[in-house]
């Protein structure tokens, strides 16, 4: 039996969309599969050690997700490497994901494609230096797709640790 999935998000700077996506999908499946899953997120040009931005903590307040305690790091290969399931904001994140590691390709998804393969797809756009209401959009648009794709995470989840 395998140890827990590893769901990783990645965006530019891991302040905003990234940690509100990793908040998300902590609330979607917190209750349903816990113990059973661990989500990280990284950024492609991310510093270490910021918190997410105060906006970004005020829209997932709104939904009751804390991601308060979120900080920072980079995209690194060993990050990819612990990862089962890669979900990227932009194809450049992606493109970003597959120079780092060519064989995470198969496990490396546009958040809103997902679980269709690809790597061109409309991207979740930076909310970074805008208003506390495209924050909100934001995050409602990262939900809206973590809530089409739970159903194929959770199997995923599944799958992966009923392996032997």
């Amino acid at each position: 039996m395998k140890g827990k999935y590893t769901v990783l998000f990645v965006c530019t700077g891991n302040t905003c969309r990234s940690p509100m996506a990793e908040g998300a999908l902590r609330s979607i499946l917190g209750k349903e599969r816990s113990g059973k899953f661990e989500v990280i997120s990284a950024g492609t040009a991310a510093a270490s050690g910021f918190p997410a931005t105060l906006y970004a903590i005020e829209a997932a307040k709104v939904w009751n997700v804390d991601i308060s305690g979120h900080i920072s790091q980079p995209l690194t290969g060993a990050l990819l490497d612990k990862a089962d399931l890669v979900l990227v904001m932009t194809p450049e994140h992606f493109r970003e994901v597959i120079r780092l590691r060519r064989d995470a390709a198969s496990k490396t998804f546009l958040l809103k494609n997902f679980p269709e393969e690809g790597l061109e797809g409309e991207p979740v756009a930076d909310p970074i230096g805008q208003s506390l209401e495209r924050y909100n959009a934001t995050f409602l648009e990262i939900g809206e797709y973590l809530g089409k794709s739970r159903d194929e995470i959770v199997r995923r989840i599944d799958e992966t640790i009923n392996e032997k």
